[in-house]
């Protein structure tokens, strides 16, 4: 990493004090409530002595990679948001709507796992099962089971969706058909063929956001498409670094993802331009005045784009630095880009949450 400071990334990746669960027996001391935090906030690695003594819940929590859920959250909280600045926002069509997109978000996690598992693509000591547990292929659950799971959860995100289209006919019928198009082809074929990256951009931006927006006030608009795109990067930002972390693993099995088409080094150029394209679209909509100047608040977490821009211009270090915690590794990357969206994300909705409250006030 030349000059750049692991203490320093270190002590950012560490700044909250977690339990940690990946010796047997972890589990075993934490009551219910401590387990499903966990899962929330880490991607835990679970034995199957474990595994068996979880509850359901848990089990879940663990199996769709809840960690990741809170940026499918956000997107729907800034649409929800930009509904109440305009006047026109109903809450129980938002709150359904967060839950069947968290719902549609777990579902896509599960069948991602499904569709590598049975292409093989997670044999042999694969990236995804050194990082956190893949349900079937570390054995935990059985095939019906995984199917299970995948069945109930998508039918209730399909149950929700319909109630939705319902409600909203017929934009939310567009919105509902392109949801299911990424959610069952990212992915086959859209992750093999460099697509994934821009499905995600789509998704958690125009689809999320708008359609948050939209669900929550019953009216369309191109404005808050826009205003979807700072946070939308962040999340495809965080695919990114997943992607180039994935490099050698992804390359040796053919999987064409766009870090694999462009190379390893570009892919981390391209990474570094759409964080940064973040602050610089933040700073777009306020000079259109969508926003206040209250939303430059964002640049606050603008250190944290620079820590990660220190790591982005170096390749991932080959073996585990010392003092990093184990329970990270293999992520790197990801594990940046994850962390520097996450407080992206939390700083743009709390600058939302204040520009509202001024909007309401008259100022």
């Amino acid at each position: 990493m030349g000059k750049f400071k692991f203490s320093i990334w270190l002590k950012i990746l560490t700044s909250s004090d977690r339990i940690r669960v990946d010796k047997i027996g972890g589990w075993e001391r934490l009551d219910i409530i401590s387990k499903w935090l966990i899962a929330l906030t880490i991607v835990p690695r679970v034995r199957k002595e474990e595994w068996d003594r979880l509850d359901f819940v848990s089990k879940w929590l663990v199996a769709t990679r809840s960690v990741v859920l809170i940026m499918t959250f956000l997107s729907s909280a800034i649409g929800g948001l930009l509904a109440y600045k305009m006047g026109k926002f109903q809450f129980l069509p938002w709150l359904l709507c967060t839950l069947g997109l968290m719902l549609a978000h777990a579902t896509n996690n599960l069948l991602n796992d499904l569709i590598d598992h049975l292409q093989g693509v997670d044999r042999d000591n694969y990236f995804r099962v050194q990082y956190g547990p893949q349900p079937l292929e570390n054995g935990l659950m059985s095939f019906k089971t995984h199917f299970l799971y995948i069945f109930f959860t998508g039918l209730l995100a399909f149950i929700i969706g319909v109630y939705l289209v319902y409600l909203r006919f017929p934009i939310a019928l567009y919105l509902f058909l392109a949801g299911s198009f990424f959610l069952l082809f990212y992915t086959f074929p859209l992750k093999y063929i460099g697509m994934g990256e821009l499905a995600v951009l789509i998704v958690w931006g125009p689809l999320m956001v708008g359609g948050s927006y939209y669900i929550s006030s019953g009216e369309w608009s191109w404005k808050v498409v826009i205003a979807s795109l700072p946070y939308a990067l962040g999340v495809t930002s965080v695919l990114l670094g997943k992607h180039i972390d994935k490099y050698e693993f992804d390359k040796a099995r053919g999987i064409r993802t766009l870090p694999v088409i462009l190379g390893e080094r570009n892919a981390r150029i391209l990474t570094i331009i759409v964080m940064l394209s973040q602050y610089l679209l933040v700073l777009y909509l306020v000079a259109v005045r969508f926003f206040s100047p209250i939303l430059l608040l964002v640049f606050l977490v603008f250190p944290s784009f620079l820590y990660v821009f220190r790591m982005f211009k170096e390749r991932k270090p080959k073996e585990m630095p010392e003092g990093y915690r184990e329970d990270v590794w293999p992520l790197w990357f990801v594990a940046g880009a994850f962390w520097h969206n996450r407080r992206f994300g939390i700083a743009y909705l709390i600058a939302l949450i204040i520009d509202v409250i001024f909007a309401k006030a008259g100022f």
